[in-house]
């Protein structure tokens, strides 16, 4: 069946056009307005196709295909809607020969014909498609040897002793005329401390803390936490040694074997003695998990922590670290979230919380919500609809959401919610708006009016018979996006970007659609240990980026929950 309906979509030939540049500035012939006139002329006058759709990705590098605008041509492609895919030129779509190949193997399939104007490649034909596979193997290899050209070339100079850039470590100084590094004596002094304390108290925790305790800052005008005090403790630069090819690319670093690593003595002058240099590294052998962390980081785990990045500390405002946390009979290990202040300095005095609280209370009110949506016919007013999201036991001790948050979701329902969870066609309002505060309901004005600017700007940009210039365009975007991000901030919003924001039709969509939804259908409470053992962790993940901003946490309970259409519930518990 699949077949024959692709076969049958086929008839009606339609282009998907896909264009990309990958920086503001390319030059003309590969600027998005040109290529936007002549692949729509080539459709036109060569294809003989007039039903085209334009698909632009501008800025976005052509090394993978992790782009928004070809993942939805794709996506459109495998429902049949195109049989033409055409393009500027090949790298347009991945300088990748694995991405390509994978891409190109699902479009025979389809049945769909791949062409290139630049290269005069038309898959439709024998020779098209052999060509197209030879330029693409000797591009690959041409790629690959400048590659190993350029990592020859910068380990020969390491060998020889030449720094091939990168940060300056903590407590020197580089010459770039000179070559040469240098100790700086402010900083070298706290590298001292550092080590003596470290050496006494043999833990990266407590030296951390005791820098903070001492009013000494990095050199980013941070606090130090253990992650800072392990580089350096771990480091052979601070012994004089020159340490280069350890690691593997730049992207999910690998370590390579110990005996690739190019290593050179007495390369500059040293903070620390060989003897002291080993003596910490022998301290921080002894606890795995700080040593044999590729990436550098002492309390990296194999672990998907399923709020790290969404969880925040109601006290101090500071965003939560996680941790490994407990591991039960049943091999599920817990995650802990702590304030960072309470970790480093005892500024803050708010608890550690595990995630077994956290998903627990979260994940019942999501649920609650769309338990409300697909029965908000019979939800009369807010009190009716306050009584479904507190449902169960995990909200005995809320008396209250609070009244704003709760009338914006009263209201948010009226617009789009429905019976049919599956359901999201926009609504005129059926029930009389719920009082909010004026100022937050012109906030939310504002975000819409914001929002609907975008996506006008967007629709010119790439629609218009008379398209505005792609300066124009990004200095437009850049100035509504600006404002959109400063009216989410004013609602309450922690993460910063207007591009992960949602609309509040898209909220909705979003948290009823993705995968996980349908773990929650048809329930009344869900125990999130079993889900999170039964769910993929990296769904779940996604899941809770997806509709959640940040979650405030105080002396271990929920304070408010901040989703990604701005709409904020904090919540009153019983006294």
């Amino acid at each position: 069946m699949p077949g024959k309906a692709i076969q049958k979509l086929s008839r009606a030939k339609k282009v998907a056009i896909y264009i990309r540049v990958s920086t503001t500035y390319q030059i003309d012939r590969d600027s998005l307005p040109m290529q936007r006139k002549d692949l729509i002329a080539y459709a036109e006058l060569v294809l003989g196709i007039e039903e085209y759709e334009i698909f632009e990705d501008a800025g976005y590098s052509g090394k993978n295909t992790d782009r928004p605008a070809f993942q939805e041509m794709m996506q459109r492609t495998r429902k049949g809607e195109f049989t033409h895919i055409l393009v500027w030129k090949i790298d347009r779509i991945s300088r990748n020969l694995l991405d390509f190949a994978e891409m190109y193997e699902e479009l025979q399939e389809l049945r769909v014909t791949f062409v290139s104007k630049n290269e005069q490649f038309d898959t439709s034909t024998a020779i098209g498609e052999a060509m197209l596979k030879i330029i693409l193997v000797f591009a690959e290899l041409e790629r690959n040897m400048t590659s190993e050209r350029v990592t020859a070339a910068m380990i020969s100079r390491a060998s020889n002793g030449q720094w091939n850039g990168g940060r300056v470590p903590y407590g020197y100084d580089y010459d770039p005329e000179r070559k040469e590094f240098s100790i700086r004596e402010d900083e070298e002094r706290i590298c001292q401390l550092l080590k003596k304390d470290y050496l006494e108290s043999k833990s990266l925790t407590h030296t951390a803390r005791f820098l903070n305790e001492s009013g000494f800052k990095t050199r980013a005008d941070a606090e130090w936490s253990p992650t800072a005090v392990w580089i350096i403790a771990s480091s052979p630069f601070y012994a004089g040694i020159y340490r280069y090819n350890r690691y593997k690319g730049t992207e999910r670093r690998t370590e390579n074997p110990e005996e690739e690593w190019v290593l050179v003595p007495d390369h500059h002058p040293a903070i620390f003695t060989l003897e002291e240099h080993k003596a910490m590294l022998q301290l921080l052998k002894k606890n795995l998990r700080s040593f044999e962390n590729p990436i550098g980081r002492p309390h990296s785990t194999d672990n998907i922590h399923l709020f790290s990045g969404i969880v925040y500390c109601g006290k101090c405002g500071s965003k939560m670290t996680s941790t490994p946390g407990r591991l039960h009979a049943d091999g599920y290990r817990t995650s802990t979230y702590s304030c960072p202040k309470r970790r480093k300095t005892k500024d803050c005095d708010n608890p550690s919380v595990n995630d077994l609280i956290i998903g627990e209370f979260v994940i019942n009110y999501i649920l609650n919500m769309l338990n409300a949506k697909s029965g908000f016919s019979k939800i009369r007013n807010p009190e009716a609809l306050e009584k479904k999201l507190l449902f169960g036991s995990t909200f005995a001790e809320v008396e209250h959401v609070e009244e704003n948050g709760l009338n914006e979701f009263y209201n948010l329902l009226s617009r789009y919610g429905s019976d049919d969870s599956y359901t999201f066609a926009i609504r005129k309002p059926r029930k009389k708006r719920a009082a909010v505060d004026p100022e937050i309901e012109k906030l939310r004005r504002e975000k819409e009016k914001h929002e609907r600017a975008l996506k006008r700007l967007q629709n010119l940009f790439l629609y218009s018979d008379s398209p505005i210039s792609e300066k124009e365009f990004i200095i437009k975007k850049s100035e509504i996006s600006k404002n959109l991000e400063d009216v989410n901030s004013m609602l309450g919003m922690v993460s910063r970007g207007a591009d992960s924001v949602l609309s509040d039709e898209e909220f909705v969509k979003q948290a009823s659609h993705l995968l996980i939804s349908k773990e929650l259908s048809d329930r009344q409470y869900i125990y999130f240990k079993k889900l999170a053992q039964s769910v993929s962790p990296e769904i779940l993940k996604t899941y809770m980026e997806t509709i959640l901003d940040s979650v405030m946490v105080i002396d271990g309970r929920i304070s408010s929950i901040v989703f990604r259409n701005g709409l904020t519930h904090k919540f009153i518990y019983k006294a």
